[in-house]
């Protein structure tokens, strides 16, 4: 593997990980000739993805890089590191795969990209909500807001207003 920094081809692994169900590995390599450290994955080629199923039945390759982007945004400006977001998609996304073989609802992915955000930041989950649930006026956002409040916070996380 070549160093993204010095372009050397010298490297050890430092650590390995599965994620998506095991279809993913993750491995933080450090360069040996500069010392630094970068991720790569390694995945196996496959005849069939998992597609999405939009709202209009439009039918999409499930492309990790949105749920990423879209946590990004939802994120920016919290006091949340992306290896958090990575950890975050690496959830929904093992839940996904091991209930869905060829097809998924966008509804189902959005659902399981919130559960899993809704226990690291309530701010960002009610950021990504608002986007993805396509609130009709301020009624639902503050039902949902509402909601989030009355829940139980998670350790170590700010509330989410003072009342």
């Amino acid at each position: 593997m070549r160093c993204p920094f010095c372009k050397e081809n010298r490297d050890k692994v430092v650590d390995s990980r599965s994620s998506e169900g095991g279809r993913v590995i993750r491995r933080r390599r450090q360069c040996l000739v500069c010392e630094k450290r970068f991720t790569t994955y390694e995945k196996v080629g496959e005849s069939f993805k998992l597609y999405v199923v939009k709202k209009d039945n439009s039918r999409v390759p499930y492309d990790r890089e949105k749920i990423i982007s879209g946590l990004q945004n939802a994120c920016y400006k919290r006091p949340i590191s992306t290896e958090q977001i990575q950890q975050i998609a690496d959830k929904a996304e093992e839940n996904l795969f091991r209930q869905f073989d060829k097809e998924v609802s966008s509804a189902i992915v959005g659902e399981s990209v919130m559960k899993q955000l809704r226990r690291v930041d309530k701010v960002a989950y009610i950021r990504f909500a608002s986007v993805y649930r396509d609130f009709r006026d301020a009624g639902d956002l503050i039902k949902e807001v509402s909601q989030a409040i009355t829940e139980t916070e998670p350790s170590g996380q700010q509330t989410l207003f003072d009342w």
